[in-house]
C-alpha cells in the first residue's frame, strides 16, 4: 500500500513514497540558502521557491520509487503513478502561502489519476516521526501507548498526551514564541545567522554547555504546562544592550547560556507533565531535538523517572519532510479519514484533535 506524501509547510519542498511506515522514496528541497540574508523565512520567496521546485520534487520521488529517470514521457509517469494508492498532503498549520502550493499540486494528481487523498496535520507528522521506518523496516518500534508528546521546532513547542492512533490532547503549547524560533532570534542578536539553532548548539558545547549569566526560566513558577519565550528573548536583547563589553568576546558563554534557560524550561515543563499524568514514556520530534545535548537531557530526565525517550531515529525526520507526512498519512488511511472535497483550503492554525 504505497502513499505519495507531499511537504510545502514551510522553506522545505518535499515529497516521499511510504508504504505503512517504510520510507521507500524521499526528496527535500531546502530553502535556507535563499532565507539566510532575512534572517528568517521570508513568505513571498518561500512560495516562489515551492512553485518552482514542487514539480521536480514530486517527479524525483516518484522517480526513486520506480528506478526510472525523472525526466520521462507522460506515459510513463502516469505508469508509475498507476503503482500508487493515495496521497497525502500537509494541511496545517505552516505559511499560508507554502501550504497552498502544497495542496494545489497534491489536488492536481488526485483528479488526474483518480486517487483519494489524505489531509495531514504537519504536527501529527512530527509525532509519529520517531516511529518512521527506512526501506527495510528498520528502526523495529512497537508502539507502546499512551506517550507524552513533545514537538520542539521553530514554529511549535507543544506537549500532547498521545492517547492512541490519531487520539490527541494538547497538554501545553506556546504562548508566543516557539524554542527554535527564540534560539534563532537569539543567534540573530549575536549577528550568528540564520537557522541560529545548530550555530547555537556548537559555540555552547565549546564551553561544556554551562550556565554563565542565568537567563529567566519562563513560566516556571505556575502549574501550567504552557510555555513563553518572548519574556526570555527580550530579557537577553536587554541583556546585550546593557554589556559594557562587546558580546563576541562572551560568544560562547552567552550562546550557552541562552540555550540553558531554553532548554531547561523544556525540561522542567517535562518533568511536570510526568507528574501530572504518571506516563513516564516520550516521543519528541521537530527540529530542535536535532541537538544532542538536549537528547542528552532529556534520557537523562527520563531515566530519572524510570520511563523512555524516542526520537526521530533518522537526521532528515527532525526537520521538515514528506516522510513522517506519508507515515501519518497511513493511519488517517486506515480509519478512512479522506478529503471528501477536493476545494478543501488550507488551515495555517490548524490544531491537533
Amino acid at each position: 500500500m504505497l502513499i505519495l506524501a507531499i511537504e510545502t509547510s514551510a522553506d522545505e519542498t518535499a515529497a516521499a513514497v511510504t508504504s505503512e511506515r517504510k520510507v521507500l522514496s524521499n526528496i527535500i528541497y531546502s530553502q535556507i540558502l535563499l532565507h539566510k540574508k532575512w534572517g528568517g523565512i521570508f513568505p513571498s520567496l518561500a512560495k516562489r521557491a515551492h512553485e518552482e521546485r514542487i514539480d521536480w520534487v514530486v517527479e524525483k520521488a516518484i522517480a526513486n520509487f520506480a528506478k526510472v529517470e525523472p525526466i520521462h514521457p507522460e506515459g510513463a509517469q502516469a505508469r508509475n503513478m498507476q503503482k500508487i494508492d493515495y496521497l497525502a498532503v500537509t494541511q496545517g498549520p505552516g505559511l499560508a502561502v507554502a501550504l497552498e502550493v502544497g495542496i494545489k499540486k497534491s489536488v492536481e494528481l488526485a483528479r488526474r489519476y483518480d486517487k483519494k487523498l489524505i489531509a495531514v496535520n504537519h504536527l501529527e507528522g512530527h509525532i509519529y516521526s520517531p516511529f518512521v521506518q527506512n526501506s527495510q523496516g528498520n528502526p523495529r518500534r512497537e508502539f507502546k501507548f499512551p506517550y507524552l508528546a513533545l514537538v520542539i521546532s521553530g514554529g511549535h513547542t507543544e506537549i500532547v498526551l498521545w492517547k492512541g492512533h490519531l487520539r490527541y490532547q494538547i497538554l501545553g503549547e506556546t504562548r508566543d514564541d516557539a524554542a527554535g524560533e527564540a534560539l534563532d532570534k537569539a543567534a540573530k542578536m549575536l549577528g550568528l545567522g540564520y537557522p541560529g539553532g545548530p550555530i547555537i548548539e556548537r559555540l555552547a558545547s565549546e564551553v561544556n554547555n554551562k550556565d554563565f549569566f542565568h537567563f529567566p526560566r519562563p513560566m516556571i513558577k505556575t502549574k501550567s504546562l504552557e510555555f513563553s519565550f518572548s519574556g526570555l528573548k527580550t530579557s537577553f536583547y536587554y541583556y546585550l544592550c546593557n554589556m559594557k563589553t562587546s558580546p563576541v568576546k562572551k560568544i560562547r558563554e552567552l550562546s550557552s547560556s541562552f540555550q540553558e534557560a531554553v532548554f531547561e524550561t523544556l525540561l522542567l515543563k517535562t518533568e511536570l507533565a510526568i507528574k501530572k499524568t504518571g506516563i513516564n514514556r516520550l516521543v519528541v520530534g521537530g527540529g530542535v531535538i536535532a541537538n544532542f545535548y538536549l537528547r542528552k537531557l532529556f534520557r537523562d530526565l527520563v531515566r530519572k523517572n524510570d520511563g523512555e525517550v524516542l526520537f526521530p531515529p533518522y537526521k532528515y525526520l527532525t526537520g521538515d519532510n514528506a516522510a513522517m507526512i506519508g507515515v501519518a498519512a497511513f493511519y488517517k488511511k486506515e480509519k478512512g479519514n479522506f478529503v471528501k472535497d477536493l476545494n478543501f483550503d488550507r488551515v495555517p492554525r490548524l490544531r491537533l484533535s
